[in-house]
C-alpha cells in the first residue's frame, strides 16, 4: 500500500525527503514549497531547490503566499492526501490546514525536541556548544513545535563541526526517517509519544547584528559561534585592512594559547580572547570568497599588535 502524500519545503534541506519519499513508491501528489524569490544579477526569479526538485520529477507544485486562504484549504481537501510531510516549509499550516490530512501532518525538525523549537535549531545547537542533536519525526499542532514526536534518530556533534557540515549529516538521516515514518504509518505502527514539559528550548532566528564577534567572549565560546554560524551567514568582525574599517567573515578557528587585550592580534596572528585566544583558519572579504587564513593575512597590513574590532 502507497500512502497519497502532500509535501511541503522550501530549502536544500528538505530535498533529501522528498526524493527519499518519491523514490520509496508513495504518491506525491502534490508539492507545496515558497514562491520564487528575486536573486544574483538581473534579479531573475529563482525557484526553490524543493520546487526545482519537484519539476525535476514532473510533480505538481503550489506555491501560494499564505494558507490561510479558504481556496487552499479546498485545494488541499480536494487532493484527498492520506499525510502532509512538512520539512523546513516556512508558512503557517493553520489548523484549517493541519486537519485535513487522514493521518495529519508530520514535521521533520533538526533538534531533539523539546529542545531547540522554532526556526534555527542547528545553528543554535552548534552556537551553544551541544554535545548532541538529532532530528525527529512530530505530529504537527496548533503550537511552536509542541506535537508529540514518534520517531527520533541521534547525532553527535563535534568540537569543530560547522552548522553546515551538520545540516548535511541531519538532511540525510532525516530524509531516512521520513521514509521510516511513512512505512510504519501505513502498518499502523507509528505511536506518538508527548514532549517532556522540562528542558524547553527556543532557536530563534539569526539576526544580522547577532553575527558579529565580540571578542571579550571566552575563546571557546567564539569559537563555537563562529562555527555555528558557517557557512551561512557567517560570524564577522571589522578591520581597517588598507582602505577603512571592513567587514570581514570568520568562518573557521581553532583554540590556541594566548592573552592579550581582548580583539589584539598575538604572534602567529591568533586573536585575544576574553580569555585565551583562537587562531582564524579562514575567512572571507566582502565581495570576495573564503580564503585560508594565510592568503588573507597576505593580502592586509595586519600584523601583530593590531586590533580587530
Amino acid at each position: 500500500m502507497t500512502l497519497r502524500v502532500v509535501f511541503m519545503g522550501t530549502p536544500a534541506f528538505a530535498v533529501p525527503t522528498l526524493e527519499a519519499i518519491a523514490a520509496a513508491g508513495h504518491d506525491v501528489v502534490a508539492v507545496f514549497t515558497k514562491a520564487p524569490t528575486a536573486s544574483g544579477r538581473g534579479l531573475r526569479e529563482r525557484p526553490s531547490p524543493v520546487h526545482a526538485a519537484a519539476l525535476a520529477r514532473s510533480l505538481p507544485v503550489h506555491t501560494p503566499p499564505t494558507l490561510r486562504a479558504p481556496e487552499e484549504v479546498a485545494r488541499l481537501q480536494a487532493l484527498a492526501p492520506d499525510v502532509a510531510v512538512v520539512v523546513a516549509y516556512g508558512l503557517l499550516l493553520p489548523p484549517t490546514i493541519l486537519a485535513v490530512p487522514r493521518h495529519g501532518c508530520l514535521n521533520l525538525h533538526a533538534s531533539l525536541l523539546p529542545r531547540w523549537r522554532g526556526a534555527a535549531p542547528i545553528h543554535r545547537a552548534v552556537m551553544a556548544g551541544d554535545r548532541e542533536t538529532g532530528i525527529g519525526v512530530m505530529q504537527m499542532e496548533a503550537g511552536l513545535d509542541t506535537g508529540p514526536v514518534a520517531l527520533e534518530a541521534r547525532l553527535p556533534i563535534g568540537p569543530d563541526t560547522t552548522t553546515g557540515e551538520l545540516h548535511d549529516e541531519l538532511s540525510r538521516l532525516g530524509a531516512r526517517l521520513a521514509v521510516e515514518a511513512l512505512e510504519r504509518l501505513e502498518t499502523g505502527g507509528l505511536p506518538f509519544a508527548a514532549q517532556p514539559a522540562e528542558g524547553v528550548v527556543y532557536a530563534s532566528k539569526i539576526t544580522n547584528e547577532e553575527a558579529r564577534l565580540d571578542w571579550t567572549w571566552p575563546a571557546a565560546r567564539i569559537h563555537d559561534h563562529v562555527r555555528g554560524l558557517a557557512p551561512w551567514p557567517g560570524a564577522f568582525f571589522e578591520a581597517d585592512l588598507g582602505g577603512g574599517p571592513e567587514r570581514v567573515k570568520l568562518l573557521q578557528t581553532e583554540r590556541v594559547p594566548g592573552n592579550g587585550a581582548p580583539g589584539t592580534l598575538l604572534d602567529g596572528m591568533a586573536v585575544a580572547c576574553g580569555d585565551e585566544a583562537v587562531r582564524p583558519l579562514r575567512l572571507q572579504r566582502a565581495g570576495r570568497g573564503p580564503v585560508d587564513a594565510e592568503a588573507f593575512w597576505r593580502g592586509t597590513r595586519l600584523r601583530p599588535g593590531d586590533a580587530l574590532l
